[in-house]
């Protein structure tokens, strides 16, 4: 996220929110009225498949929107649920829109933040595209300089690649030996 951005969503943030680990945020249906900034921690955008399946839409760490799109829809269209024990920065909407629309840096730092975030979604529909762990796993490497993340986030890891935790883990270990 670009300094400006960051910066000026400091400004327009009346307090800050903290979640406990697995305490939700909001449901998929509710009415959009701010737009959160993640100050500390990790919060998850989830939606269940119609086969019942969880999908990770999003997980937005410090310095990231949550769920940028609803900054212009009605409803959230997932439940954003926090991954770790967090704290948030938030910003009534409307009063986002209008900052927007009174400061063309805000707005261009805003429209820079989601070109980035399209281009990591692209990225991850890639990555699901693939069919084994291992070249899952590879191309997600690619994009981050070929650093893991620390071993107590692989879970989220295996999240991000759409493959049961064991599954990584045994393609970690693997790769170990």
């Amino acid at each position: 996220m670009s300094r400006c951005l960051a910066e000026r969503f400091a400004q327009l943030s009346p307090r800050p929110i903290a979640l406990a680990a697995g305490e939700t945020l909001f449901r998929c249906g509710d009415r959009v009225a701010r737009v959160f900034l993640v100050t500390d921690g990790a919060v998850r955008l989830e939606r269940a498949t119609h086969a019942g399946v969880r999908l990770i839409l999003q997980r937005a760490v410090a310095g990231e929107i949550v769920a940028e799109a609803s900054c212009f829809a009605a409803r959230y269209h997932c439940d954003a649920v926090a991954a770790s024990s967090s704290r948030l920065a938030y910003v009534p909407l409307k009063r986002f829109r209008q900052a927007c629309a009174l400061d063309p840096a805000l707005l261009s730092a805003f429209a820079q933040h989601l070109a980035a975030q399209v281009q990591e979604a692209r990225a991850r529909a890639e990555i699901l595209a693939l069919k084994t762990v291992a070249s899952r796993l590879d191309a997600w490497l690619s994009l981050r300089d070929g650093a893991l993340p620390q071993k107590g986030q692989w879970r989220d890891l295996a999240d991000a690649l759409a493959v049961t935790p064991e599954a990584l883990y045994r393609e970690l270990a693997s790769r170990r030996r």
